[in-house]
C-alpha cells in the first residue's frame, strides 16, 4: 500500500513540460498506488468548470483514467484554483477535500492544508483569501460571462506578481505559532502542506510532544512528491523535470 501527496504544479497550457511530467508521473509513479492526494494549486489559475479547456479535459481524463483502475484520488482548493467544483471532480474521478482535513494515514492522524492559511503574517493576503472563500463571492464570480472571469483571472494574477515582489521572505512563510496552533487544535503530530515552494521536513512540538511539518515541493524545476507506505518513514523525494 502506498499514498502519494503532490501540489502547486500550477499547470498552465505555456507549460506543456509540467503537463507532460505530470502525466508521466500518473502512469510511471501513481499507477497502482492506494492513494493519490492533491493538495492545492493543481492549476495556476480556474475560472470555474464551465471552461473546459483543452488542458483541463487532459488532464481530467488522465486522473479519471488513474481513478477507475483503483486508486482514490483526493483534491484540495488552493490559492489559484479555488474555483474547482464538484463538475471537474466527477470527470476527474476525485473527491473534493475540505482545507483543512484530518485523514488516517495508516494509523496515523495527519492533518493536511494547502498551507496558504498558516502564512498570518501576510495579513493583506490574508483578508483577500477570506475574501474569495466566501460562498457569497464564489457566487458571485462564476455567474460572471466566462470572457469576464478569463480577464479577471489575469488582473488578479498580474496583481499578485506585484505584490509579492515587495514582501520580505519571512512573509511569505508560515508563522511558527499558526502551525503549533493548527497541530494542537486538530491533536495531531504530522502535518502535510504546500503553497510555499520551500520542500523540507520541519521537526517541532505541538500538544506537549514531538511533531512534524512536511512541506511539498512545486514543479517549476522538479517534480516533488511525497511518498507514505505502511510502517516505513515518509519520504520526500524529486526528480529533474526534463527540458
Amino acid at each position: 500500500m502506498t499514498t502519494l501527496f503532490i501540489s502547486d504544479l500550477h499547470l498552465e497550457e505555456s507549460r506543456p513540460d509540467i503537463t507532460d511530467a505530470f502525466l508521466t508521473f500518473l502512469r510511471e509513479k501513481a499507477a497502482g498506488v492506494e492513494q493519490l492526494y492533491i493538495l492545492g494549486d493543481f492549476f495556476e489559475a480556474w475560472i470555474g468548470d464551465d471552461e473546459r479547456t483543452p488542458l483541463q479535459e487532459q488532464v481530467a481524463g488522465a486522473l479519471k483514467h488513474l481513478s477507475d483502475s483503483g486508486t482514490h484520488i483526493f483534491l484540495m482548493h488552493g490559492n489559484r484554483d479555488f474555483l474547482i467544483g464538484e463538475d471537474f471532480c466527477h470527470r476527474s474521478g476525485a473527491t473534493l477535500l475540505d482545507d483543512p482535513t484530518v485523514i488516517d494515514l495508516y494509523g496515523t492522524p495527519t492533518l493536511l492544508l494547502h498551507g496558504d492559511s498558516l502564512c498570518t503574517a501576510d495579513v493583506e493576503y490574508q483578508k483577500f483569501r477570506a475574501n474569495m472563500r466566501n460562498p457569497q463571492m464564489q457566487k458571485m464570480m462564476l455567474a460572471r460571462p466566462l470572457e469576464d472571469r478569463q480577464q479577471m483571472a489575469k488582473q488578479l494574477r498580474a496583481l499578485s506578481m506585484a505584490k509579492n515582489q515587495g514582501k520580505a521572505e519571512d512573509i511569505m512563510d508560515v508563522t511558527p505559532e499558526e502551525v503549533v496552533k493548527e497541530l494542537e487544535a486538530h491533536g495531531v503530530q504530522l502535518m502535510i502542506h504546500g503553497h510555499t515552494h520551500r520542500p523540507a521536513v520541519h521537526h517541532l512540538e505541538a500538544n506537549n510532544k514531538p511533531a512534524r511539518r512536511i512541506v511539498l515541493g512545486d514543479w517549476h524545476s522538479h517534480l516533488w512528491w511525497l511518498e507514505v507506505q505502511p510502517g516505513k518513514e515518509a519520504e520526500l523525494k524529486k526528480q529533474p523535470l526534463q527540458p
